[in-house]
């Protein structure tokens, strides 16, 4: 069988009737994705609400939809699938408002740790509430196909997992990360533990080490870590935020090695974000002896965020089976991120002293 990139999986079927969706939040990334995602999927866009109002209204404007004067106002739009963009300490409260048994697609993470990620479940749980967490690069282009070349054999068995980040983040385009206690895994690495699970499973335990940067005062920008999976696979996280000397030696790339094939990937929009770079997708398939380059319809950022919300419009309306990223599924990966936080408040095996 000759292995044809064109083949692959790369989007996610649309909802039949899509749903009006009300924004909670209006940050950047409703601005740079929630909202270009939507509508260029043709999702109505009901409106948003914001605490800040004069930025509510600004952004409202901008994308012809209502600013809604209250999160009460927000909450009681009839039919309407809610889209919370929200700080990690709001989550909460604002799930409380939500009527019983709505759909609701919640901003990850799950809560600043996973003692609020319990909460959250339970609320959802109480409310009945058909909840997803934005772990949204599971539907990038890319990965939606490396995942598709992976089912199909291309690769053999998955035995190794390597991340790579070596770039320079622009923390400030994020004014409600200042004073947080934990921020590279939590805001960011977190996609890359959540993606990891979902491809090879739960691991058995985290080795993990995260800190500061002198130059500046985010709590933290740089991670090691190693996912344990016993002895036949390997996977391990190097990133760095904080590589800030021009473009020519950053990288944001996964390589993925099985026993028959290999894929590599660049994720390009983290490489001068938010304008970023093109996405990459090459495979090296089971039985060929070439890297082919997969010509992708699309990007993480803003197509992720088409596929998420269709999953989430298609498991409300019982077009989908499974809905991915379920509070279930997420509370799995907020606990990968308790103990990678864990471990690297944790001492290191010593050294012995020379005799």
């Amino acid at each position: 069988m000759i292995f044809d990139p064109t083949s692959l999986r790369q989007s996610w079927p649309a909802p039949s009737n899509p749903r009006p969706i009300v924004t909670f939040g209006a940050g950047s990334i409703v601005s740079d994705a929630h909202f270009p995602a939507y509508r260029k999927a043709k999702f109505p866009i009901a409106g948003l609400f914001d605490p800040d109002r004069e930025k509510a209204e600004k952004l409202a404007a901008e994308w012809g939809v209502t600013a809604y004067a209250s999160a009460e106002e927000a909450a009681a739009v009839p039919d309407a699938v809610f889209d919370l963009a929200t700080p990690p300490n709001t989550h909460a409260a604002v799930l409380r408002l939500l009527p019983d048994g709505a759909a609701v697609l919640i901003q990850k993470p799950m809560g600043s740790d996973l003692e609020a990620a319990t909460e959250i479940l339970k609320i959802c749980r109480e409310k009945n509430l058909k909840a997803a967490v934005n772990f949204q690069l599971r539907f990038a282009p890319m990965m939606l196909a490396l995942k598709d070349a992976i089912a199909k054999g291309w690769l053999g068995e998955v035995v190794d997992f390597d991340a790579w980040l070596a770039l320079a983040t622009p923390w400030q385009l994020w004014p409600f990360l200042k004073g947080l206690p934990r921020i590279e895994i939590a805001m960011h690495s977190i996609h890359y533990l959540d993606l990891i699970r979902q491809l090879l499973g739960d691991p058995r335990g985290v080795h993990a080490k995260t800190i500061g940067h002198p130059g500046h005062d985010v709590a933290q920008t740089r991670t090691s870590a190693i996912l344990d999976y016993g002895d036949t696979i390997r996977c391990a996280l190097s990133v760095n935020h904080d590589h800030d000397f021009g473009r020519k030696h950053q990288a944001c790339e996964f390589r993925i090695c099985g026993t028959e094939g290999a894929a590599y990937l660049q994720l390009g929009v983290n490489l001068d974000y938010p304008r970023g770079e093109p996405d990459i997708l090459e495979v090296r398939p089971k039985g060929g002896d070439e890297w082919i380059a997969v010509p992708l319809k699309g990007s993480w950022f803003p197509d992720a965020f088409v596929g998420r919300m269709a999953n989430l419009q298609r498991y409300s309306a019982g077009e989908d089976e499974e809905l991915v990223s379920s509070v279930e599924d997420a509370w799995n990966t907020m606990a990968l991120v308790e103990a990678a936080y864990q471990s690297s408040a944790s001492p290191a095996t010593p050294l012995q002293e020379r005799p």
